[in-house]
């Protein structure tokens, strides 16, 4: 469903009121976590004045995406953040991959990990400096085809052609301006986020390590282990109901619980403790309605959910932002009015929604083939195992001869193996 904030009626009258005193600039972005943070550099970069609004001075710990796959890092490189991100990130290397319980393959990796706090104050201390960075909560934004006006707790009022919603879960905005939460799935999966050390003074025998649930009954996607800094990491995801008591007896007893639902962990990690708090994070899938209003675009999760099983929650925010930036900002601002005609584009752009398809059909497709007892799936996880298994040794045998093999293998392996997020 689409609709505007405002009638045409209402917009004329705003864009008639005079100027709020306060401060005049071409975009202002609420948020100032990864999605905003990247927008605002991005933006001042092309050479247009930017206001970035928080709360905090300094981002707090929080327990959100710890990691960047190689895919993730293209865009960022694209982006022109790369090297800022890997400067706060430690790089894994190699992992290995067990299946159904079975290690199957071990394989280099260009996965970078991360504390997601740290890695957002560093992107901060490294805005352009001609970012005005404003500390305060954005309590209501007028939009109009003309300009738009926030309004802050400080009791500034910023003027803006332009304002990205890059606040995250936050619906309080969202609700103001009309723009509804749909839920498509409730808890669609939890995430467990914790250190892990090994036993009596041993080491993990691998750089990082991405075990799949061993079998539907223990309702796990899998634990991906893998480093920042001198710890290992691990991210858990499984799918329970808020109300499940299995919560909480991770929460009292993590160890036992875990190795009750991965037996064959411990075989690739040995024995190990889980040390420090252990977090974690449910996550509804849901989208938005009433979004295509004129002044406004919401990136990241204030438009829509990713599930981070399927790997694609982080990548979801940067295609935004990239796309936004790269493809669109500027050819707005360098006409007059910012009506929805011009926003509507954003939310068409190829690209964005190709990824926002692929990204929620990642996240019904991982949690099937978690889940799913029916034959079809068993035969399914198996022959990922088999075909895993035979990359693996083509690439042993490759090394080993410095000849590739037929390139056919590698088309049947892709083509088969079904879906092939998270890696690592």
């Amino acid at each position: 469903m689409i609709k505007a904030a405002a009638t045409e009626g209402d917009a004329r009258a705003l864009a008639a009121l005079p100027a709020t005193p306060g401060r005049a600039c071409d975009v202002a972005v609420v948020g100032a976590g990864l999605a905003g943070s990247i927008a605002a550099t991005m933006l001042a970069r092309a050479g247009h004045s930017v206001v970035i609004i928080d709360p905090h001075r300094t981002y707090p710990d929080d327990f959100r995406c710890e990691k960047f796959d190689d895919g993730q890092m293209a865009v960022l490189k694209k982006i022109g953040l790369s090297d800022t991100v890997t400067a706060a990130s430690t790089h894994d290397r190699s992992v290995w991959v067990s299946l159904l319980g079975h290690l199957a393959e071990k394989r280099p990796s260009d996965q970078m990990g991360f504390d997601y706090g740290p890695l957002v104050n560093r992107l901060r201390a490294e805005l352009p400096p001609s970012v005005t960075q404003i500390h305060g909560k954005v309590t209501a934004v007028a939009n109009s085809p003309d300009r738009q006006s926030v309004s802050i707790s400080t009791g500034e009022t910023i003027e803006a052609r332009l304002v990205v919603l890059a606040s995250g879960l936050n619906n309080a905005l969202r609700e103001q301006l009309g723009i509804e939460r749909v839920d498509l799935c409730r808890c669609q999966s939890i995430t467990f986020g914790f250190d892990m050390e090994p036993l009596a003074g041993a080491s993990f025998p691998f750089r990082a390590l991405t075990h799949y649930g061993e079998h539907p009954r223990f309702r796990a996607a899998y634990i991906t282990l893998f480093p920042i800094g001198t710890r290992m990491r691990a991210n858990f995801f499984v799918y329970r109901d808020l109300a499940d008591p299995w919560l909480r007896a991770f929460r009292d007893a993590p160890e036992a619980t875990l190795s009750a639902a991965m037996p064959r962990l411990e075989r690739l990690t040995g024995p190990f403790r889980i040390v420090g708090p252990v977090k974690m994070r449910p996550i509804d899938l849901y989208e938005t309605t009433g979004y295509l209003t004129p002044g406004l675009v919401l990136v990241g999760d204030a438009f829509g959910t990713a599930c981070p099983a399927g790997g694609s929650g982080a990548r979801k925010a940067l295609v935004d932002v990239e796309r936004l930036c790269n493809g669109h900002v500027s050819r707005w601002l360098a006409t007059p009015g910012m009506g929805v005609e011009k926003i509507a584009s954003f939310y068409a752009d190829p690209e964005k929604v190709a990824h926002d398809r692929r990204s929620l059909a990642l996240a019904y497709s991982i949690k099937a083939m978690a889940l799913d007892e029916s034959p079809i799936f068993w035969a399914r996880r198996w022959m990922k195992l088999a075909l895993t298994r035979v990359r693996w040794a083509k690439i042993a045998i490759s090394s080993a001869f410095s000849r590739p093999l037929a390139p056919i293998l590698d088309r049947g392996i892709e083509a088969s193996a079904g879906p092939s997020r998270p890696r690592g």
